[in-house]
C-alpha cells in the first residue's frame, strides 16, 4: 500500500471530489409527521438541483454540487438548510427531524407519497415509491441518512470495485464511530416483531447498538436477501443487476402493475423496479443522461464515483454532518482503494452481513467479536489496526492540503475507539436518558435547537434571491417537461422498464449530460 500511496501526487489528492446528499423527515413541534405537501417556496421536488424529496412528501432531500474543498460543500449544505429554514418558518412551525430514525408516524397507509407533477417522469417517480410502500411499508422507507458522493482522478472502473469490496469489509468501523440511531420511537415498530428494549414510555433501544437503521430493523427485505451481489467486477455487479431488474418475483406478480381501480400499484412486477431499489452501504455510480437507465451508464461508461450510504444523521450537529467525520471518510474511501482487495466469495458476502448487523445492533458491548475469514477477531481489535493504517494515509493528505486535520480526525476515531462513551451512540441514549427516557423529548428538542440555530446565522438578500431564482426555474423546467410529454404513460413504462434499457446504447445516449437531481433519475 505505501507503494501505491508514495505515487499519488498531491495534486490528485486534492482533486478528491465529494458532494452530499441529507434527508430529514419535516416534523411538527410535538414530534408528529408534517403532514403538509412539500412546500412550494422550496421549487419543483422533480426539477431543482438542490433541493427535493426522498421517498414521502415529508421527506426533504437536500443535495450539495460537487466540491473539491471540504469546508466548502459544508458551507453549501448550511446555505441550503437556512433557505429551506426559512421557508419553513414563513409557513408555520415545521422543522427538520434531526435523526435518522423517524418522529412519530402516523398509521403506514397514511404516510404521503412523495408527488412530482402530471409529467412522464414525475408520474413514474410516484409510482417507483408506491411499489416500494406495497413491497416493504412505508414506515420504512421515512428513514433517513446521508449520502456521500466521492470521487478520485484517474481511478478505474476495476480500482472503484476494489475500492468497493474493501469498504464493505470495513464498514463496521464506520457504523461503530458514527452510528447514531440507538433508539426509537415505539410507532416505527408497532405491529412488528424486534428484539428492542422498552427505555421508558414510548422509547424503543438496544443498550449497546450504533445503528438501527442499518441493523435489522432498517433498509431490510427478504426478496432482496436472496442477492448475493459479488462486486468483482463491473460486469459481475451488472450481471447480477440486471438479473433482479428482470427476475419475475411471485409476491410482486402478486400486487400487478395496477389495482381493479386502474391505479398503478409498482413499475415493474420484478424483484427490483428499478436499480434505486437495491439496497447497500455503498454504489457505483455514474451521472446519466436523459432518459438513460443508471445500469446502461454505468455498462456504457464505467463507474465515475462512489455513493456511500450508511451514515446516519448526527444530531449534535446543525447539519447532520461536520468536517472532521468528513475527513476521516476520506483517509477511509482512500485505505479502501489503496489496500489489497482479493476477490469476494459467497461465505464472505454472508460474513459481512453478519458483521453489520451485528455492529448495528450490539457494536458498543464490551469483548464483541466479528467473522473475518472464517475465524472471530475483536472489533475494537480489527478497527485499531485499520486506524494504524489510515496514519501514513491521513500524513499525506494533509502534506498536500498543508494541514493537519486527516491526522487530527483519525486521532478523533482513535480515542472514539478506546471509549465507546463519547459515540454517537452512547452520547444519543445519554440525552434520551435525561430527557426522561424519551427518544420524541430528546430528538424534539435538538430539532427545535437546531432550527433556532440555523436561522440565526446571517444570509444575505444576495443568497435569498439566488435561492427564489431556483424555486422560480425548477417551477419553469417542471411545466416544461410536463408540455412536451407526448407519450402516455403506460407505454412510457413499458419503454423506461425494458431489459432492453439496461445494456445497448441508444440514439438518445448522445444528449448532453444531467446532474443525478434532475428528473433523468427515478
Amino acid at each position: 500500500m505505501q507503494e501505491r500511496l508514495g505515487a499519488l501526487t498531491p495534486a490528485r489528492l486534492k482533486g478528491v471530489r465529494r458532494g452530499i446528499e441529507k434527508e430529514s423527515l419535516r416534523a411538527q413541534p410535538d414530534g408528529q409527521l408534517a403532514p403538509t405537501p412539500h412546500p412550494a417556496a422550496l421549487g419543483s421536488a422533480l426539477t431543482h438541483p438542490h433541493i427535493t424529496t426522498d421517498f414521502s412528501e415529508s421527506q426533504l432531500e437536500l443535495i450539495t454540487g460537487v466540491h473539491t474543498d471540504v469546508e466548502a460543500c459544508l458551507a453549501e449544505l448550511t446555505r441550503i438548510h437556512q433557505y429551506t429554514y426559512r421557508v419553513l418558518a414563513e409557513a408555520g412551525d415545521e422543522r427538520l427531524w434531526v435523526s435518522s430514525m423517524p418522529c412519530r408516524l402516523p398509521t403506514d397507509e397514511t404516510i404521503p407519497i412523495g408527488r412530482y407533477g402530471s409529467s412522464n417522469v414525475g408520474r413514474a417517480k410516484s409510482v417507483y415509491r408506491m411499489g416500494l410502500s406495497h413491497r416493504y411499508g412505508r414506515r420504512m422507507q421515512t428513514i433517513s441518512g446521508i449520502h456521500y458522493n466521492w470521487s478520485l482522478p484517474e481511478v478505474s472502473s476495476e480500482q472503484y470495485f476494489a475500492l468497493i469490496r474493501n469498504f464493505r469489509r470495513h464498514a463496521f468501523l464506520l457504523l461503530y464511530l458514527f452510528g447514531a440511531s440507538p433508539a426509537l420511537c415505539g410507532s416505527f415498530v408497532a405491529g412488528r416483531q424486534h428484539e428492542l428494549l422498552p427505555l421508558g414510555e414510548g422509547t424503543m433501544h438496544m443498550p449497546y447498538g450504533t445503528s438501527l437503521r442499518m441493523g435489522r430493523l432498517g433498509y431490510q427485505s427478504e426478496a432482496q436477501a436472496s442477492l448475493a451481489v459479488s462486486y468483482n467486477s463491473l460486469d459481475g455487479y451488472a450481471a447480477s443487476l440486471q438479473d433482479a431488474l428482470t427476475r419475475p418475483w411471485p409476491a410482486y406478480e402478486a400486487i400487478g402493475i395496477r389495482n381493479l381501480g386502474g391505479d398503478y400499484n409498482q413499475l415493474a412486477t420484478t424483484l427490483l423496479q428499478i436499480e434505486n431499489e437495491f439496497y447497500g452501504t455503498i454504489r457505483p455510480k455514474r451521472v446519466i443522461f436523459p432518459g438513460e437507465r443508471p445500469l446502461h451508464a454505468l455498462r456504457e461508461r464505467g463507474v465515475e464515483y462512489v455513493e456511500v450510504r450508511l451514515m446516519d444523521l448526527d444530531p449534535f450537529e446543525t447539519i447532520g454532518i461536520n468536517a472532521s467525520t468528513i475527513r476521516l471518510l476520506d483517509v477511509f474511501l482512500l485505505h479502501c482503494l489503496l489496500a489489497d482487495s482479493p476477490p469476494d466469495t459467497r461465505d464472505e458476502i454472508a460474513e459481512l452481513a453478519h458483521n453489520q448487523h451485528l455492529t448495528a445492533a450490539r457494536g458498543r458491548e464490551p469483548g464483541l467479536r466479528l467473522l473475518r475469514g472464517g475465524r472471530e477477531v475483536g472489533l475494537t481489535d480489527w478497527g485499531g489496526e485499520l486506524l494504524e493504517a489510515f496514519e501514513p494515509i491521513a500524513a499525506a493528505l494533509d502534506a498536500a492540503h498543508g494541514v493537519g486535520h486527516h491526522a487530527e480526525a483519525v486521532r478523533a476515531a482513535k480515542k472514539a475507539l478506546a471509549d465507546p462513551a463519547i459515540l454517537p451512540s452512547a452520547r444519543v441514549l445519554e440525552a434520551t436518558r435525561a430527557h426522561g427516557d424519551s427518544f420524541l423529548g430528546f430528538v424534539s428538542a435538538r430539532s427545535e435547537a437546531t432550527r433556532a440555530a440555523l436561522l440565526a446565522l446571517p444570509f444575505s438578500a444576495e443568497q435569498q434571491a439566488e435561492f427564489e431564482r431556483m424555486t422560480q426555474a425548477s417551477i419553469q423546467a417542471q411545466k416544461q417537461i410536463e408540455a412536451a410529454d407526448t407519450l402516455p404513460f403506460e407505454v412510457y413504462r413499458e419503454e423506461y422498464v425494458s431489459p432492453s434499457r439496461l445494456g445497448f446504447r441508444k440514439h438518445w445516449i448522445d444528449a448532453p449530460s444531467t446532474p443525478l437531481s434532475q428528473p433523468a433519475a427515478l
